[in-house]
């Protein structure tokens, strides 16, 4: 008896059907939360993504120091700005808002485990991969550094990466906690909005 009142809850009901909810209904739903939430569901990631950034032209401007590369400054600037911004906040959106919207992560534990993975995978090694082949290939065609040949080519870049990775390792705890705790925040505001009863029903009705 005990399980099946647990299985009624109009919670878990909302869980079960929250996939058949239509896009235009979360929109109501979203509309009728207090603005700081409204605030921080649909502009919280863009956060995550802005620190991403940052770190792509930290470790872009660190490469560039390591293998003597002056020219091109202002177009690696903006690219290194630019895609890490975009990658990021398009993979939140994708993996963790999205799945809350469509019913297929209805556990906090795993919008902030997921949360997490995206400010570490996306936040932080993405932006500072990104930085390493586009400065190889300016250094390669400027010829500003010895570069190694075919054999020693992985190593050489393995043993040049290391330190930018060792010095930003506080950053990527940041962008890990940070991306869980959107995770987290973001599973709050959904339930909010799950809970909230239809315009013109009895708030009471929700609890019965």
């Amino acid at each position: 008896m005990a399980g099946k009142e647990v299985l009624d809850h109009p919670v878990e009901k909302k869980f079960n059907h929250s996939r058949e909810i239509p896009e235009a209904k979360w929109q109501m739903m979203l509309e009728r939360l207090p603005q700081r939430d409204q605030s921080f569901f649909l502009n919280g990631s863009f956060a995550l993504a802005l620190n991403s950034s940052l770190l792509a032209l930290i470790s872009n401007n660190s490469f560039r120091k390591i293998l003597h590369v002056t020219q091109a400054r202002y177009s690696t600037v903006v690219a290194m700005a630019v895609l890490p911004l975009t990658v990021t906040s398009v993979a939140y959106e994708a993996i963790v808002k999205h799945s809350l919207m469509t019913g297929n992560l209805n556990c906090e534990i795993c919008a902030m485990v997921r949360g997490g993975l995206v400010g570490a995978v996306v936040g932080f090694f993405y932006p500072i991969i990104l930085a390493l082949p586009l400065n190889a290939l300016l250094a390669t065609r400027y010829y500003t550094a010895p570069l190694p040949n075919k054999d020693n080519a992985v190593r050489f870049w393995v043993l040049l990466s290391k330190p930018i990775f060792k010095k930003m390792r506080f950053a990527a705890l940041i962008q890990v906690a940070f991306g869980a705790y959107l995770g987290s925040k973001h599973h709050e505001i959904y339930l909010k909005m799950l809970c909230m009863p239809e315009p013109g029903r009895d708030p009471e009705e929700i609890r019965e």
